[in-house]
This record gives structure tokens, sequence and C-alpha cells, in this order.
């Protein structure tokens, strides 16, 4: 049996860094409980300090992990020991065909707010390490 998981993601502002991934992966914003008109509303009524409140991004198919992004106090300091990639090309595209792919990913998600931290660009690869809003690395490949 396949256990559920999410992943969290540790973020100074969480409403901004899920705000980017949900435009980064298609995800969406999480429905509200039931009774709630918002989760700031359920945070309100049920004594959540501003401080603690969260945000997260599904995948509006339910095939993809849920992501939780949870507030902390210290900025980012080292490099991610876990990172996301995004596959911006079909396996069957050509070099051309995929450098074109992912040469768009990193313009649309540098709109969102990302920054490019590096790219590799080789004879049999080109990938490009970017950061989200807060710095957490990615890469589009």
């Amino acid at each position: 049996m396949v256990a559920q998981f999410q992943i969290v993601v540790d973020a100074r502002d969480p409403v901004l860094v899920a705000e980017f991934w949900r435009t980064a992966l298609g995800y969406e914003r999480e429905p509200s409980p039931p009774g709630y008109d918002s989760w700031q509303d359920f945070a309100v009524c049920n004594n959540i300090p501003r401080e603690a409140w969260s945000d997260s991004a599904v995948d509006p198919e339910g095939l993809r992990p849920r992501l939780f992004f949870q507030p902390v106090l210290e900025e980012k300091e080292v490099k991610n020991r876990l990172h996301i990639d995004i596959n911006a090309a079909a396996g069957g595209t050509s070099p051309e065909g995929r450098r074109i792919a992912v040469d768009e990913e990193i313009n649309r998600l540098m709109e969102a707010g990302a920054s490019v931290a590096a790219c590799i660009d080789t004879d049999s690869e080109y990938r490009v390490v970017m950061r989200d809003p807060e710095g957490n690395e990615f890469c589009i490949q």
C-alpha cells in the first residue's frame, strides 16, 4: 500500500510562497473547511494567532501531493536538501524543443517571482536551477 503524503515547506511568508507554487505547478488554493468562507475565517474562529497562519496548494485532479507552507521565523540559510524538479518538456522532445520549452517555463516562473541561480548546459543536458520568492531551489528541465 502506498501512503498518502504531503510536502511541507518552511516559509517566512507562507501566502507568498504558496501562491508562487500554485502558479508553478498548476495547483489551486485548498478549499476552506465546511462552514467557513476562508482559511483565515477558520483561523480567527479557532483562535489561531496570525503568525501561525499557514497556506497550502492542492492538485485540482487530486493526483499529486498536497503542498503545505508553514510559517517560520528564520530566513533560509543553506541549500535545500530536497527540491522539486519541473519537467517542462516531454521525454520525446528534440534537444532544441526541450531548450525552447525550458526557456518558456523559466520566463513564466520569473514573472511569478522566481530567479535564476544556475544553468547546466552541456551536450547531453539543459537544466536551470531557480529559486522561488524565498530562495528555495528547484530545477527546470
